[in-house]
Order: structure tokens, then C-alpha cells, then sequence
């Protein structure tokens, strides 16, 4: 399984961006998926994850300002950011718990970046 990322850029203080990510391979099932981001500096956090059975929970530094949403049929998930601040500069990583054929396993983007200039 191979997750890929796109829809990194450079944005200005308040505006918007979507990221897409779409999963490809042999694919059995979704557990969950979802969005990381790491600042420069920083640890890897949890930003926004989707799960099958509809339960969705966000990083409390995103609530009201970004949204994730998954297109099963596509294997896909997206993450809407509006609203956006500096401090949403990061690498994003979508993730994955994906059932290849052998049970749920974690998998990573290579991650895209996103720069919210002040």
C-alpha cells in the first residue's frame, strides 16, 4: 500500500488549502485515516483523523478551522484548512491503518509541505 500527498503550497495568514491523499495498492479494508503534521523542531502530531466507523477527532489547535473528510469509493482522504497561521507551517503525512491482506497496518505518506506566511 502506498499513500501519496499533494496539495502542499505556501499560503497567507488566513487563507485556505486542501490536501488530498489517495492510497493505491491491494487494499482490504480501512480502519482509519488520517493527518500528522511536524514543524521544524517539533514532534509529530496528530492533526486530524477519520475513522471507517465515522468517528472523527481533531488537534484542539485545529477545531473550527479544518475539516477531514475520506471518499471511500476513491480510497482517499482529504483535509480542508482554513483560516490558517503560521504556527500550521509543517510537513503534513497522511496516515493509514490498511488491511493489505495480511491485517491492519500503519502506513505514511513522504509528507508535503505547508508554509502560512505571516
Amino acid at each position: 500500500v502506498q499513500l501519496v500527498e499533494s496539495g502542499g503550497g505556501v499560503v497567507n495568514t488566513g487563507g485556505s488549502l486542501r490536501l488530498t491523499c489517495t492510497a493505491s495498492g491491494t487494499i482490504f479494508g480501512t480502519v482509519l485515516m488520517g493527518w500528522y503534521r511536524q514543524a521544524p523542531g517539533n514532534q509529530r502530531e496528530s492533526v486530524a483523523l477519520l475513522a471507517t466507523g465515522g468517528q472523527i477527532t481533531y488537534a484542539d489547535s485545529v477545531k473550527g478551522r479544518f475539516t477531514v473528510s475520506r471518499d471511500n469509493a476513491k480510497n482517499a482522504v482529504y483535509l480542508e484548512m482554513t483560516s490558517m497561521k503560521p504556527e500550521d507551517t509543517a510537513v503534513y503525512y497522511c496516515y493509514g491503518i490498511i488491511d493489505s491482506g495480511v491485517g491492519p497496518l500503519e502506513q505514511w505518506g513522504q509528507g508535503t509541505l505547508v508554509t502560512v506566511s505571516s
